[in-house]
């Protein structure tokens, strides 16, 4: 009798401290833990992080620019970098006094300069930074900073004990546009390949119309488990972002 006494009160125990944990993952609530006349960051997941910056555009007028920090143990990696050099030396700054994390490396998803502007600025403090080889020649063609680092189709990083990965799936915001994906928190960044649910079309000056929608089916594939989804512009939000892009894009 004691010991099925013991095995009851050995299972409450642990289903307890399940349940608790259950809750304590679910009941994460995004918050607001920078801001500045450049610069927010909003913390959307545990060890995600969307930073926004402020471009200023003929078309558009001033435009806010997602980026994503993505987080394990004291390292970071981030996706795109702010818009100028003040707003990126202000991020690197936050990084590394109030995370208390490293930067291992910065990843811009394409040539435009909502992505690469600061890039110089993450040279300057010894950060390496990747792209897909059609964003670095694209850079270099616009005589823009290049990316130290290139790859072909993905690259796979580690931060802390976990991995980050960017891949390129094809045509559609520009001819070199790449996605981030954090897998440990089901965390993509989309970049301005993936519009925020309701958007307009935006810039299309770069743009494959013909094959957007193609190309973000492939990452839907891809990605079937996404829970967030961060656009370059705008709300971030879930799965509903790539179908909605998949839409605005059809072109039957």
């Amino acid at each position: 009798m004691k010991t099925i006494l013991k095995t009851l009160l050995l299972l409450v125990c642990t289903l307890s401290v399940f349940n608790g944990n259950a809750q304590k993952k679910s009941t994460f609530k995004p918050k607001e833990v920078y801001k500045s006349d450049n610069l927010i960051v909003n913390q959307i997941a545990e060890n995600a992080f969307q930073h926004i910056s402020f471009l200023q555009t003929n078309d558009f007028g001033n435009v806010p620019c997602n980026g994503l920090i993505v987080r394990n143990g004291n390292e970071t990696i981030i996706f795109d970098t702010p818009t100028n050099d003040k707003s990126s030396e202000e991020l690197i700054k936050w990084v590394k006094e109030s995370l208390h994390c490293q930067i291992n490396a910065v990843i811009p998803t394409h040539f435009h300069n909502d992505c690469l502007a600061g890039l110089k600025v993450f040279h300057a403090a010894n950060i390496p930074s990747y792209a897909n080889i059609k964003t670095t020649d694209l850079a270099r063609e616009n005589n823009y900073t290049v990316p130290e680092n290139s790859f072909q189709d993905s690259l796979t990083l580690k931060v802390g004990k976990e991995i980050i990965v960017a891949k390129y799936f094809g045509e559609g915001h520009t001819k070199d546009n790449v996605v981030g994906y954090f897998p440990s928190e089901n965390v993509m960044f989309g970049g301005c390949l993936i519009k925020e649910v309701d958007a307009g079309k935006g810039y299309l000056g770069d743009a494959n119309v013909a094959e957007w929608s193609n190309t973000v089916e492939k990452i839907k594939k891809t990605y079937p488990n996404v829970k967030i989804v961060v656009p370059g512009h705008g709300a971030y939000g879930n799965i509903q972002l790539l179908d909605f892009t998949i839409k605005l894009f059809k072109t039957r």
